[in-house]
């Protein structure tokens, strides 16, 4: 029976646990999991798990983030990652211990990867509608479980093992995190963990008791209430204190911030990070919309944020695939996107082509319509506007001339992605070609088409994509200070400064930059991007 103290925690000591004693709570009806469980004994879904007392080794030795911001961020799903790769042992396929393996270092090494960021690890369970599909959650952005590691993936020292690898390959680790909301859902859900133990603190909800739904999944965790505050807080500091990890993304992060009034950039949870002596120098990468009201937030976290750009990503594919008047927005996204950053020496945006949601680099141009039916969904979820081409054929293609468009197009926006000011951001397989089958909402699809394809993988795009790396360290492209005048010169295709009348035609196809020692001219007529070394 826990007792409940004077500041209304409930509580109760019972010495002499040993680590690897299994247990729950029981409060009323309901048999629950602790919320600070650090383990449980299966993966939700296959019963209620059970916690499991744990005993934590010392901290590791605590070192300043293994990342720079200007770096490459490398997004990947540790499941899909390594499920195909043949160098990995069979047993260790799919884990979070596959990720040390001396062939997956080898190749983060050689694209200069910065950091690895991992889409979530913690224990997670299936969407209500996915088991009668035959489905099951392949993303894990469902957590129930904050602290304990997905028993799919491995345990808490395999993390801690993991990152030490990639620490000694200088490479950092990424973790994204969701506290947004959580697997017990809407009113329909399970209870599980949180809504049994008091539903009205962890979760928002409206005036008339209804839960908020700022995040499309059922409910919104209450990010302002002091509980829910401690909570996160104190699962930040375990992964770093336990596993050494440099940073972490949080998904709809918008969430930290609201508040009764809406979204507050200066909210409680931000100060508490940013004041934690743990926390003050990790890396932290908001994805800066949810659904609720003014849930668009880009640019508008704290200044020692990173922000996930879609206004990058959106910009950058209309100027490939062809819209007219977008030479002005190409370069300012180019320079770091001083309109939705500025005001600082260094920019703050994650800049990317794609990423875990939406389609592969190499669907975005093959694909000018999604293809989802493999969802269960007939073909509704996903988004309809993708800023997608395919090049004369939907799909796969035997046309050599398609190929080889789809190939230059895939090359030049890689370089130009290498080439762009700020933090940038590059989802695994995207560097050798992976499709999805045009699938551009994947998270229910533990299989083929999305394991990656290590066997079948285009090697010459992949060479090509550490070139670029080598080239944006050689040149200084990993700086993360905007580019400015001083800096740089934009030319026309005859060499000569852009005029005010040349950033008003939205005719203008070609554009170049003289920066530095090289010369970088982007050209889409051609579909080309080339460099020339000018000699001083």
């Amino acid at each position: 029976m826990l007792e409940k103290e004077a500041d209304g925690i409930h509580q109760r000591f019972v010495p002499d646990i040993p680590p690897g004693t299994l247990y729950n709570f029981r409060v009323g009806d309901h048999i629950l999991i602790d919320p600070y469980a650090l383990a449980i004994d299966r993966p939700y879904g296959a019963g209620l798990p059970r916690c499991i007392v744990t005993e934590l080794p010392p901290p590791v030795a605590r070192e300043s983030p293994h990342f720079t911001p200007g770096g490459l961020i490398y997004e990947l799903n540790v499941r899909a990652f390594t499920m195909r790769h043949p160098d990995i042992p069979e047993a260790q396929r799919g884990t979070i211990a596959a990720l040390a393996h001396p062939a997956i270092i080898a190749h983060l090494r050689k694209l200069k990867v910065a950091a690895v960021e991992l889409m979530p690890i913690v224990a997670w369970i299936d969407e209500r509608h996915l088991p009668p599909l035959g489905l099951v959650n392949s993303w894990g952005y469902n957590p129930v479980s904050f602290m304990a590691i997905d028993p799919r993936l491995g345990t808490l020292g395999d993390l801690r093992a993991t990152a030490a690898a990639l620490h000694a390959a200088g490479i950092g680790v990424i973790l994204d995190l969701v506290f947004n909301h959580s697997g017990e859902s809407d009113i329909h859900g399970q209870t599980l963990s949180f809504r049994g133990l008091a539903e009205r603190d962890y979760y928002r909800h409206a005036h008339d008791g209804s839960l908020i739904n700022d995040t499309g999944c059922g409910n919104t965790i209450a990010c302002d209430h002091p509980m829910m505050r401690r909570m996160i807080l104190d699962s930040l500091r375990h992964f770093v204190a336990q596993a050494g990890i440099d940073g972490f993304r949080f998904d709809l992060a918008p969430i930290l911030g609201r508040t009764a009034h809406g979204f507050d950039p200066d909210a409680a949870l931000f100060r508490e990070i940013a004041a934690d002596p743990l926390l003050s120098d990790r890396i932290l990468i908001a994805e800066p919309w949810d659904i609720g009201p003014g849930g668009y937030q880009l640019g508008n976290f704290p200044s020692n944020w990173l922000e996930w750009n879609d206004r990058y990503r959106d910009d950058m594919r209309r100027f490939w695939r062809g819209d007219r008047g977008m030479i002005g927005d190409f370069a300012t996204r180019l320079a770091g996107s001083s309109d939705i950053f500025g005001g600082a020496p260094a920019t703050r945006t994650v800049n990317f082509l794609a990423a875990h949601d939406g389609f592969t680099l190499a669907d975005l141009v093959a694909h000018e319509h999604k293809h989802n039916f493999a969802n269960g969904e007939q073909n509704r979820d996903g988004h309809d506007d993708n800023i997608s081409w395919n090049n004369g054929a939907e799909g796969v293609t035997d046309d050599p001339a398609i190929r080889a468009a789809r190939r230059r197009d895939l090359k030049v926006l890689l370089a130009t992605l290498f080439a762009s000011r700020g933090t940038i951001m590059l989802t695994a397989g995207d560097e050798f070609g992976r499709t999805q089958q045009g699938n551009n909402n994947a998270y229910c699809q533990d299989n083929a088409i999305t394991w990656l394809d290590w066997a079948g993988r285009d090697t010459e795009l992949e060479d090509h994509v550490a070139e670029l790396a080598k080239f944006r360290a050689a040149n200084g492209l990993d700086d993360p200070s905007f580019l400015t005048d001083a800096d740089v010169q934009w030319l026309t295709d005859d060499r000569v400064p852009f005029t005010e009348a040349d950033w008003q035609d939205i005719e203008r196809n070609t554009i170049a930059i003289h920066l530095g020692p090289v010369r970088i001219r982007f050209d889409r007529v051609s579909r080309s991007v080339t460099v020339t070394e000018i000699k001083t």
